[in-house]
């Protein structure tokens, strides 16, 4: 027996009905964002943002010399560090092993594919979850924290948020910061359709942060 087809304006206007709409009848203005920014100690915040971080199977440390952390991350290794300003200021891009001030793109993806270790800062942080967010731009390309086996990230603790009510709270529109906002929330991890966790498929399979 054949099923005989639906036509779209019967299929609209039951679509309509159950809105409680009519025919015609302009759609109504969305609801206003309800956004909740919780009051959370920097303290709390800190401690919140390594606990999530190590909860992922990420490596997590607080430290006020995040140069000494780095240099015996990489001891032996090759890195590639971003543009970001943080990351000179904190002497990371002079590194021995470390490569940085890259600007061309395919030097920046023959690099990346070839390093052992990613490093970056961090736009901001999400103490909630222990998310990265980093706003792609010449300064942080999210090609270092994404195609190298392992990711450094270095943050300043006042970049750490409660969580995405105030990252959108300051960042309402974040296309108009940047054409790509990256939220790296854990090492790289994929169950596919067997439900077997393998790290590292679609990006890398470490993850440090380290918290200034």
């Amino acid at each position: 027996m054949e099923t005989p087809l639906v036509s779209r304006d019967y299929i609209l206007h039951r679509i309509r009905t159950a809105l409680g709409r009519g025919a015609g009848q302009a759609v109504a203005d969305p609801p206003p964002a309800r956004i909740r920014v919780p009051q959370v100690s920097m303290e709390l915040r800190v401690a919140s943002m390594l606990e999530r971080v190590r909860a992922l199977a990420g490596e997590a440390v607080a430290s006020s010399d995040p140069c000494a952390v780095v240099a015996n991350l990489i001891a032996g290794k090759t890195a590639l560090a971003s543009n970001a300003p943080y990351l000179a200021e904190c002497g990371i891009c002079g590194l021995p092993g470390v490569r940085s001030g890259i600007t061309g793109r395919e030097e920046l993806r023959e690099i990346c594919a070839t390093v052992d270790i990613g490093i970056t800062s961090a736009d901001y942080a999400l103490a909630d979850t222990g998310t990265l967010v980093l706003l792609s731009s010449p300064r942080e390309a999210r090609m270092i924290s994404l195609l190298p086996p392992a990711h450094i990230a270095v943050v300043p603790r006042e970049r750490i948020l409660t969580g995405l009510d105030e990252l959108f709270a300051l960042l309402p529109n974040p296309a108009e910061a940047s054409s790509s906002m990256v939220l790296i929330t854990g090492p790289s991890r994929t169950a596919d359709i067997e439900q077997i966790l393998v790290r590292g498929v679609h990006g890398p399979g470490q993850l440090t942060v380290i918290v200034v």
